[in-house]
């Protein structure tokens, strides 16, 4: 029986700042099966590893991604937001990040690329690299054309089959998996989703669709989606669990990824839960 995914939201993001280095660092020791990401293009052509259409919340300069350069945003500090009010005890690993300031810079999505595919999992399996591709957007499906152009040249866009993939796309928008799908079409995707749209409560997904990512939420309010998913042949991953209590609720639903802000803490729960004996 294949055991519930870790997939560390934005890296270890309660911990560390998110999309930065470090954050993605400490949720490989934490113990993540996966990496999750949001992607951007900047104004020269570089996929980075932004949430917010704007830098201003998450680094101490101001301006939209898309009209910066990366060595603009080379320049930035992303990881001292996260500093204020924080706990001393992790006055050692703040310091550590000052002197290699390459772990709360801008990240790109080829380094994180290149550090999942040097880290192993718990299961002793390849670190996927979950990644949702952000819209809209100025340059429309040049954000899929580019994604796909970066995992051809690590040979990563052509999988055997999609359950072997260690690369997953996410998105909101299903023009965005249309298009993955098209230039690739075994890489797994996932339909992200705050509300579930009428024509998917049974379950079904659209077909190049490979897992429904509805919010905790969503499976909070309706439990039964989940086995109605299943029921179609499609997987469930589930956006942002933190709590102990929720991380164990989707687990009792049988949820196959839990996309987390506390990898560690889910993967004492998914452990956990593996080593008891059935009732």
């Amino acid at each position: 029986m294949q055991t519930t995914q870790v997939v560390a939201h934005r890296g270890s993001s309660e911990a560390a700042a998110e999309h930065t280095l470090e954050a993605y660092e400490l949720a490989l020791a934490e113990g993540a099966d996966a990496l999750e990401c949001d992607v951007r293009l900047t104004r020269d052509g570089v996929l980075v590893c932004v949430h917010d259409r704007k830098v201003n919340r998450t680094s101490d300069g101001r301006g939209v991604v898309s009209t910066l350069e990366l060595a603009e945003l080379s320049e930035l500090d992303f990881a001292s937001w996260k500093r204020r009010g924080r706990d001393p005890l992790l006055e050692a690993a703040w310091d550590e990040a000052d002197l290699d300031p390459e772990r709360h810079s801008v990240l790109t999505l080829e380094r994180l690329l290149q550090l999942a595919l040097d880290s192993r999992a718990p299961s002793g399996r390849p670190v996927q690299l979950h990644i949702e591709t952000k819209h809209p957007t100025r340059y429309g499906g040049l954000v899929e054309r580019s994604l796909v152009d970066l995992l051809e040249r690590y040979g990563l866009a052509r999988p055997i089959s999609r359950s072997v993939s260690p690369i997953t796309v996410m998105s909101y928008a299903p023009t965005s998996l249309r298009r993955v799908h098209r230039m690739a079409p075994l890489l797994p995707t996932v339909y992200l989703m705050d509300r579930v749209p009428v024509r998917y409560r049974d379950g079904g997904m659209p077909f190049q669709v490979s897992a429904a990512g509805p919010s905790l939420t969503i499976l909070q309010a309706h439990p039964g989606f989940v086995d109605r998913v299943h029921a179609a042949g499609k997987r469930v991953h589930c956006f942002t669990a933190n709590e102990p209590a929720e991380i164990e609720h989707l687990l009792a639903l049988g949820v196959d990824a839990i996309i987390t802000n506390h990898p560690r803490r889910a993967r004492r729960l998914v452990d956990a839960r593996a080593a008891a004996p059935p009732r």
